[in-house]
């Protein structure tokens, strides 16, 4: 895409090309990206473990952001903006709404993604007015099986990553098949686009907070979650080791109004690997 095209009008239409802003709410100092079109309700992403703004792949933001506007945004304590992480998914999910409600959005669609899509159910859960529809995209429930087993994941790849020399990521959103490893290493050199004014990285503080609340959310008691009255779309590879595909399963059956895709030979990041597909498929669920 030529740098004409990245612009259409006063929208931006890349994420590589979208400026950081700031807005200060609830003692806190947000960074956020905003693209794509003004005209339909926005879709703000919520992202996963140890992520910042640079995290999102562009080909997903980009997809998405062609026909719909994007909000991307670190939460409290997280790279640029300011405060420190809490320790609970709830917490978070209260910053997030504090952070929708500052820019002055009454009704929003939210990807949550990963630890963005726990917090998105507390969201649809506590302040179901403020959501239109919701994509749930690697993520479990409340109590979800294996989900308390994070950390030991994380502390694991992070290791077997520094002896290999490669990203985390490669390891824990990806398969180890040949499928698998081509896509991780696309991936991680589409998280490389974007050149200029990157993001600050995540404190180790901050990781640990997070580490923390996707803990207790792992050994919390289900939530009622037959009281979502908004459509959702549930997405994952078939062979999610952190957050074990069973849950996506476990979540399409207890919301009403879901429904289910499984990316083959995909894990964790299966949204990443098969983002033309995601893609189609969320705008395709946003626009009905």
């Amino acid at each position: 895409m030529s740098d004409s095209q990245d612009v259409r009008g006063d929208a931006v239409t890349s994420y590589k090309d979208a400026p950081t802003r700031t807005i200060t709410a609830g003692g806190v100092t947000f960074a956020y990206r905003d693209l794509g079109p003004r005209s339909a309700t926005p879709v703000v992403f919520i992202t996963h473990l140890a992520a910042v703004l640079d995290n999102w792949d562009p080909r997903v933001v980009d997809g998405i952001a062609a026909q719909r506007r994007v909000i991307t945004f670190d939460n409290r304590g997280v790279g640029a903006s300011t405060g420190s992480t809490p320790r609970t998914i709830q917490q978070m999910a209260k910053d997030a709404v504090t952070f929708i409600r500052a820019l002055g959005l009454e009704h929003v669609d939210v990807h949550g993604f990963s630890m963005g899509g726990m917090i998105a159910q507390v969201i649809v859960q506590t302040e179901p007015q403020l959501v239109r529809k919701l994509i749930l995209s690697g993520t479990g429930p409340a109590g979800g099986e294996g989900i308390k087993n994070v950390t030991m994941l994380s502390h694991l790849d992070t290791v077997r990553a520094l002896f290999t020399l490669q990203d985390p990521k490669q390891f824990l959103f990806f398969t180890r098949t040949a499928n698998g490893r081509r896509a991780g290493h696309a991936f991680l050199a589409r998280l490389k686009e974007r050149t200029v004014n990157r993001d600050k990285a995540i404190s180790l503080l901050s990781y640990s907070n997070q580490l923390k609340a996707i803990h207790r959310w792992g050994l919390e008691r289900p939530h009622d979650l037959s009281v979502v009255r908004q459509s959702v779309l549930v997405a994952n590879g078939e062979s999610d080791r952190m957050v074990p595909t069973k849950n996506s399963y476990d979540l399409e059956r207890r919301l009403p109004n879901a429904e289910l895709v499984i990316y083959p030979d995909a894990g964790h990041g299966g949204i990443f690997q098969f983002h033309q597909q995601f893609v189609a498929t969320a705008l395709e669920f946003l626009e009905r």
